[in-house]
């Protein structure tokens, strides 16, 4: 019974202060191994990576390691608009950051 009232301390405190609770300082940077806004080469751009590119998530991200497995390494940038379930629109939104090495 005694060790749940040591914890009546700490949640009067969040209460009264939760500003102060909340504040968080991060002192290393966060990085990504493909930037936001930087050039994927869509031929060794893992999952994580293809993220990256506005409008792909999870699943078409996958989609695209799968079909690079499936038929080997794009040949030019445009043709990863072959990928099913990657549209258009996706493709006129990226296409200046795919690159094929």
């Amino acid at each position: 019974m005694i060790a749940p009232l040591a914890f009546v301390p700490v949640a009067v405190t969040l209460l009264i202060a939760p500003a102060l609770a909340a504040t968080v300082t991060r002192t290393e940077p966060i990085t990504a191994s493909a930037p936001v806004g930087g050039k994927v080469n869509i031929n060794t751009a893992s999952v994580k990576d293809l993220m990256m590119l506005t409008g792909v998530g999870k699943k078409v991200a996958e989609k695209i390691v799968e079909y690079r497995g499936a038929h080997g390494a794009f040949r030019k940038a445009e043709d990863i608009r072959k990928v099913e379930g990657l549209g258009d629109a996706l493709w006129q939104r990226n296409k200046d950051r795919i690159v094929v090495k």
